[in-house]
């Protein structure tokens, strides 16, 4: 487990350099928002999740997040089919932020697995902060 000032990041986990997470379970990955992106945004309140069964390219909008002082969106870490979307997020998006690493945002059926080559490891995150 690396911290990063009062955020942890797991070392089972891959991540991008724009906060998002990444948890690969077989040939599905598991995408979510880094709590070092929750300590700094605080409190999100709005939440655009993106839709099941959709086809979801790399390097495209996933979510779309708002806080009460920031708004933005995160780049998909990933090409696939989403197979899964964390509906519970819409009605409460504040769970992001007290469980990061609960509170996956979508879960998608990898369409190349190479691409987790150019996720990064909670190393090389902490290295970057420095």
């Amino acid at each position: 487990m690396m911290k990063i000032n009062d955020a942890e990041l797991p070392d089972d986990l891959l991540y991008t350099k724009d906060n998002s997470w990444v948890k690969i379970e077989g040939d599905i990955a598991v995408v979510g928002v880094t709590e070092l992106a929750t300590k700094q945004v605080k409190e999100f309140v709005f939440i655009q999740l993106p839709k099941k069964g959709e086809q979801i390219l790399k390097g495209k909008t996933y979510v779309s997040l708002e806080s009460v002082k920031w708004s933005g969106h995160l780049q998909s870490p990933i090409s696939g089919e989403i197979t899964e979307v964390n509906e519970a997020l819409f009605d409460e998006p504040s769970k992001i932020n007290k469980d990061s690493y609960g509170s996956w945002i979508m879960k998608v059926k990898l369409s190349n697995k190479d691409e987790l080559n150019d996720l990064l490891k909670a190393q090389q995150i902490a290295d970057m902060q420095k």
